[in-house]
């Protein structure tokens, strides 16, 4: 890696929160084999990451990728001291989650109606009637509760989403109790000036996190802003590989070697090893059969992508 140069008005760390497992691999057209996923997320853990999103209880008839999600928490490796969320769409979800010992959870509301409609199968207004109770149970259990936002930035079937609209539904989930609340843009539209517009909506960076795709090739750029805007905690995928299965236009997320690559030359630290993540995702490209989509991982190595 080369020396570091850092910009005025950036954290000293970032927290990178992988979502290579869940948001990653529901993307996936084939199912990827449990053991694979678990060693997936055993070489996560080793690379350094102190937050891996391990999976999904999300019905298999939505996503079938990730039926196996008992089975790959009864057999993954669980590392003292790394946090291992798992999204979770209603009580029934919550309920599973908490039989097999989850400690954390996270919902995914969403920011439009549309969305809501297709995705949760319910109005802008009534999936706060569905969070509310999961959020309550999860707490009563000491469990921490995330809450993502969809369409943060823009809707293939709506356009631009309103900033006050996304702001007031992210207050609401907060106020339920969520300790954190991660930003999408789903479908990557979004740039610099109207991810500092958001954030200064919601009054300041205060338990926001970020999750940006990289349709339009913002991702990092947007990142940056966030950073800049005081955002300390940044979703990111293993490989850049996911999207969203409800959203036709949605490319990959923002690759974790890509991001980390930006993080270290900035001199921004992660407690991440970047040699042992392109490793990581140069393994998983010759178990899905296709090329990492990260530049980095392209870059530094070119000759073991799958082909």
């Amino acid at each position: 890696m080369r020396e570091p140069y850092r910009m005025e008005g950036l954290p000293e760390r970032v927290t990178v929160y992988e979502v290579g497992p869940r948001d990653g691999l529901q993307n996936e057209a084939a199912v990827v084999p449990v053991a694979v996923k678990a060693e997936f997320v055993a070489r996560l853990a080793a690379a350094g990451h102190t937050v891996i999103e391990a999976t999904s209880f999300v019905h298999p008839r939505w996503v079938p990728q990730l039926a196996d999600a008992a089975e790959l928490l009864t057999v993954m490796e669980r590392v003292p001291g790394v946090r291992y969320p798992v999204l979770v769409p209603n009580e029934r979800g919550l309920d599973r989650a908490l039989e097999h010992g989850v400690t954390e959870i996270a919902i995914f509301g969403s920011a439009t109606e549309t969305f809501a409609a297709k995705n949760l199968n319910r109005t802008l207004e009534s999936q706060f009637e569905m969070f509310a109770p999961v959020v309550a149970r999860a707490l009563e259990h000491g469990l921490k509760v995330r809450a993502y936002v969809s369409m943060c930035f823009g809707d293939p079937w709506e356009g631009p989403t309103p900033i006050a609209q996304v702001a007031e539904v992210g207050r609401r989930l907060l106020d339920l109790g969520c300790h954190e609340l991660s930003l999408g843009d789903t479908i990557g539209v979004g740039t610099p000036g109207h991810v500092s517009a958001l954030i200064d909506a919601f009054g300041g960076p205060d338990r926001l996190a970020v999750h940006f795709h990289d349709t339009y090739g913002q991702a990092l750029a947007n990142t940056l802003a966030a950073l800049r805007a005081g955002v300390t905690v940044v979703d990111a995928s293993t490989g850049g590989i996911g999207g969203c299965p409800y959203a036709e236009s949605a490319t990959g997320n923002l690759a974790t070697e890509d991001l980390v690559w930006m993080l270290h030359g900035l001199g921004v630290e992660t407690g991440l090893d970047l040699p042992a993540l392109v490793e990581t995702s140069t393994w998983l490209a010759a178990r899905l059969g296709r090329p990492s989509p990260s530049r980095v991982v392209q870059a530094l190595s070119p000759r073991k992508q799958a082909p």
